[in-house]
């Protein structure tokens, strides 16, 4: 590939407002399900609440090399008050700062917010207009209610463990937090839908966002597939039951590309670009239900193909030829990859812990023309926005005792 540009670099500006300005999160999740959806919130202007246990945001212990990169990308814009919620003068702190708030954001297990005198009765009649996100791996009801719900356990009962990988081998879980990262994306869509409600009408409610739902959507059509024809979608690796070719290939050199060849055009397009065009004619491959049933026999001539060449000179000659074929990407190559820093799909932002001072983030999505989100300031230190926060809340003479009895807990 050739030589890229910096990656840019773009500092915090403390009074930068985006287009959620004004509006108001509290914010008791854990983890990242939680984190997610308050951070696209908090990059468009939302004033995010963190309400940390003294022990701070589970997030914060994924340390590497002591520092807490998932922390810092995914908390960014927010602010972080400290309370030790055991203590009943915590829950009253936590009340005052949720009739100021437009939505509220928990992510304990079902039934855990009531026991805590937080439950969706108690906080509607503080502020009937909140907007209340519960965030549970198997959702507010149901015989799963009280299961432990994390991400990996969702992913595998989801369906989408059982058709990712090979035929021959394991079934192969995510090595992300995929069930966790579709919920967050997922709840912040739906929570400003529930606040456009509630604007209209002064009427809050509760959304139960499970991290279930949004991963077993995505595994659609499969119950409606299964009913038609009795049978489970196969582990099929990195090809496609529905469209042939489809696959990732090696190349000469160890590099890998992804191909995809969907349409009938798109792949006599390929077979002319390797100099087979009497393929297309071939009785097991002139229409794509043919090369569904003689996948493999395809993909052998197209590896073939691809392994006696480079990866840069395998991308040149089908991108020449208008061929849908890419990179497979690793973190070190989308580092230096120009697509990256043009669009600011990875950026820099100052960092004293990192060394040379800044920190590889994600840049601001979504992207909006008008309103493209804010870099305000950087995740927060726990409890750094005790004072700043709850002083005024509270009174001076509140603040002070609450802090001195541990209440308010200092980072």
């Amino acid at each position: 590939m050739s030589a890229q540009p910096a990656r840019r670099r773009r500092a915090f500006d403390p009074a930068a407002t985006g287009a959620l300005h004004g509006l108001r999160v509290v914010d008791l999740s854990r983890l990242v399900a939680g984190n997610i959806l308050t951070k696209v919130l908090a990059d468009h202007g939302a004033a995010v609440i963190k309400v940390e246990p003294p022990e701070g945001d589970s997030l914060r212990a994924w340390r590497i090399k002591g520092i807490s990169t998932t922390w810092k990308t995914l908390c960014r814009n927010k602010f972080s008050t400290c309370l030790d919620l055991r203590n009943p003068a915590a829950i009253a702190v936590v009340k005052l700062l949720v009739a100021e708030a437009a939505i509220f954001c928990e992510s304990f297990r079902p039934g855990v917010l009531e026991a805590m005198g937080l439950g969706p009765e108690v906080l509607h009649a503080i502020n009937p207009a909140l907007v209340i996100v519960r965030i549970s791996g198997w959702g507010q009801d149901g015989p799963y209610r009280h299961k432990p719900g994390f991400g990996t356990l969702v992913e595998g009962y989801s369906g989408f463990a059982a058709v990712n990988g090979f035929a021959d081998r394991e079934p192969v879980l995510p090595p992300m937090y995929m069930a966790d990262g579709y919920a967050g994306l997922y709840g912040a869509a739906t929570a400003m839908i529930a606040l456009r409600h509630a604007e209209a009408t002064g009427q809050g409610q509760v959304i139960d966002q499970s991290l279930f739902d949004p991963i077993h959507l995505m595994m659609e059509p499969q119950h409606a597939n299964f009913a038609l024809t009795g049978q489970l979608k196969p582990r099929t690796g990195s090809r496609s039951t529905n469209a042939v070719p489809r696959n990732a290939y090696r190349t000469r050199d160890g590099g890998w590309v992804c191909l995809s060849a969907s349409t009938q055009g798109m792949t006599e397009k390929l077979l002319r670009s390797i100099g087979r065009a009497e393929l297309i004619e071939d009785p097991r491959f002139r229409t794509n239900a043919d090369r569904v049933r003689h996948g493999t026999e395809l993909d052998t001539i197209i590896a073939g193909y691809i392994a006696e060449r480079t990866l840069a000179d395998t991308l040149a000659h089908f991108d020449a030829a208008g061929v849908t074929i890419g990179p497979i990407m690793d973190a070190g190559m989308l580092a230096e990859d120009r697509y990256t820093a043009e669009r600011e799909a990875v950026i820099e932002v100052p960092d004293a812990e990192m060394p040379g001072g800044w920190l590889p983030t994600h840049g601001l999505v979504p992207r909006l023309s008008a309103t493209p989100g804010i870099l305000a300031r950087p995740a927060p230190g726990l409890g750094e926005h005790n004072a700043a926060l709850l002083r005024p809340l509270l009174g001076a003479e509140e603040f002070d005792r609450l802090s001195a009895s541990g209440v308010i807990r200092a980072g």
